[in-house]
């Protein structure tokens, strides 16, 4: 079944640096990591130490409250570090691969939802999934209500997310046949127009139009069929289906992935070919613009992704790396207050935003934080029926009423991340939204 869903609200940020599909290079991964943090909800146990033989898809960490959920290694090599923090927080596991490829082997042609779910679980798969409400990786015994997966990512400068679709139909057949065996209810897949896979008939076809965040599978599901208390759903992507038909037809765990390296301060944006995880170093190498100027790596988009450096790691979900200016060594006349044409803002008083060029922004905040301005700006760029000013005043004051019936159970901090960049108060909406979820899922249970 095929279905349309235009969303008008929203909005795309220009930004230099696009990579395309035609430049696309291979990078070898010699050194992956796996961060705890990346997976809200999963609280880690090792399941190695330093030093320690694995293969790529053997366990490196399991969830303390759900031991049967777990992590997995993307190489195969040695446990070279656990890395820990304050009160010894886990903050990552390393692997240094030895070249081997050795690769754990999972049980393939499974029909059964609980040997569906077992294999999920063994394998890492599990992790890659969202549960509606809270965000966060979905429990093991619950039954969703419908399950939502997105085939595109609106973000700014993100890559294609069905680029290697197109020869991997089978996969996908077979990945969305097996999730269809673990909800009662439907399976919604949501594309653009050009798709370059056919949407099995077990599942529930929307085309959708409209600017960022239409992408979102969170958005996605608010407009579709919304989650009300007491009910669940989960959320994932194209290339997460992707990997669980092969899981389940060749019994093995595929950690393949192809990010875009994009922004305004990489020389020659390209797609690459790489592992999950993968270091962030041998990325970037003989791509960045030797500018002088200093740079601000994001695994990630410019909205919601994460700060690394060089030495850092490609953090989950995140499929690209955006280099942009820090801004820290500028010196700018006016300041905030400058109506440069090389700005952009959501106003029609910069330039650009009316000529709708492509921008090279940096990560200065342009103005200091103060208290919430009920502006109406946030209605302009959320497509969900919500009042997300209210929202956010019942999540700073933990009222749980009112946070229940402002709709908290349909929302994720990505959600809002636009809410963030056109905030005049420069509030920190999403890290608020995850503390608040957070909070309200250990009050109710």
């Amino acid at each position: 079944m095929e279905n349309s869903l235009r969303l008008k609200r929203g909005l795309d940020l220009c930004i230099e640096g696009e990579a395309t599909p035609e430049t696309l290079r291979s990078v070898p991964t010699t050194l992956a990591a796996v961060v705890p943090d990346d997976f809200p909800g999963f609280t880690p146990k090792l399941e190695v130490k330093e030093g320690d033989k694995v293969e790529a898809g053997s366990p490196l960490l399991r969830d303390k409250n759900r031991e049967e959920i777990k992590l997995c290694s993307p190489i195969a090599g040695t446990v070279t570090a656990v890395v820990r923090g304050e009160r010894r927080k886990i903050e990552r596991v390393v692997v240094t691969a030895d070249n081997s490829g050795a690769s754990k082997s999972f049980s393939a042609g499974t029909e059964s939802p609980e040997d569906i779910r077992s294999a999920m679980m063994a394998s890492g798969l599990w992790a890659e999934m969202r549960q509606r409400p809270f965000d966060i990786v979905p429990k093991a015994d619950v039954c969703p209500r419908d399950i939502f997966v997105t085939a595109f990512d609106s973000a700014p400068l993100a890559p294609r997310l069905d680029l290697d679709a197109g020869n991997r139909q089978e996969w996908i057949d077979a990945g969305v046949k097996a999730l269809a065996k673990l909800t009662d209810g439907n399976i919604y897949i949501c594309t653009r127009e050009e798709c370059a896979f056919k949407v099995p008939a077990q599942a529930v076809h929307y085309t959708v139009s409209g600017p960022h965040p239409a992408g979102n599978p969170g958005i996605q599901a608010a407009n579709i069929a919304p989650v009300n208390k007491g009910e669940t759903i989960w959320t994932l992507d194209i290339v997460t289906v992707m990997r669980l038909g092969g899981l389940l037809l060749t019994g093995k765990r595929d950690f393949n992935t192809t990010i875009a390296v994009a922004g305004p301060l990489v020389d020659k944006p390209c797609y690459e070919r790489t592992l999950q995880g993968a270091a962030i170093a041998p990325l970037l190498d003989g791509l960045l613009e030797d500018t002088g100027r200093h740079r601000r790596i994001i695994s990630g988009n410019v909205l919601t992704g994460v700060k690394v450096g060089t030495d850092g790691f490609l953090r989950f979900p995140y499929r690209q790396i955006t280099v942009i200016a820090e801004g820290d060594d500028v010196d700018e006349f006016m300041g905030w207050a400058s109506v440069s044409p090389y700005k952009m803002s959501v106003s029609r008083s910069f330039p650009l935003r009316i000529f709708k060029k492509r921008f090279a922004p940096d990560a200065r905040l342009l103005g200091g934080r103060r208290a919430m301005i009920m502006s109406g700006e946030y209605d302009k760029v959320l497509p969900m029926d919500i009042m997300p000013e209210y929202l956010l005043k019942a999540i700073g004051s933990k009222d749980i009423e009112m946070m229940e019936k402002l709709g908290i159970y349909e929302i994720a901090p990505e959600d809002l991340a636009l809410c963030e960049y056109v905030d005049p108060s420069k509030t920190e909406i999403q890290k608020s939204v995850r503390q608040g979820l957070d909070w309200l899922r250990k009050e109710l249970e």
